[in-house]
């Protein structure tokens, strides 16, 4: 790992933030039984990042894996609570709670969509398609468990007047 970056010390991430540095950090703890996503969510609340980004190969949080549910429901925003609540599994249980308790919002967007990572690091809007996981106070309402549907023919959760998923 040596070879493509430094290993992560927690004071020599916190001088880089503090000179204005993106700070990327892959991989795990290299501790047994400790997830990415945990070690991701951990790392977060280390530095007080603002938010995780999630970077993964299908475009966000589904009701049930797509490649597997053809029907699945792709949302939009959730709660951590709505997370659990479903077992919906975009991280590891640890890792969702670890990020609800330090009110640390993820996004999760597909990473395979050309400039999506910039647009993530930029904070600007992913197309097509991304999830936002936050708290109660600061997800949307209502609508939010409301869906759509995906080009490629999946639900999203999305607008007024659609049909509300159960759960």
């Amino acid at each position: 790992m040596e070879t493509v970056a430094e290993p992560y010390i927690r004071r020599r991430a916190i001088r880089h933030l503090e000179k204005g540095r993106i700070v990327i950090l892959a991989g795990g703890t290299g501790n047994p039984f400790v997830t990415t996503d945990y070690a991701a969510a951990l790392r977060a609340r280390e530095l007080q990042a603002e938010i995780v980004l999630k970077a993964t190969k299908v475009d966000g949080i589904y009701s049930a894996p797509p490649e597997v549910n053809p029907h699945a429901a792709l949302y939009e925003k959730l709660t951590y609570d709505k997370v659990v609540r479903d077992n919906l599994r975009v991280m590891d249980l640890e890792a969702i709670s670890s990020c609800r308790d330090a009110r640390l919002p993820i996004l999760v967007f597909n990473f395979k969509v050309p400039g999506n990572i910039e647009r993530a690091i930029a904070g600007q809007p992913i197309a097509p398609w991304s999830a936002s996981l936050s708290d109660s106070s600061t997800a949307a309402r209502g609508p939010s468990h409301e869906q759509r549907r995906h080009p490629s023919g999946h639900r999203r959760a999305h607008g007024e007047g659609r049909q509300r998923l159960q759960g």
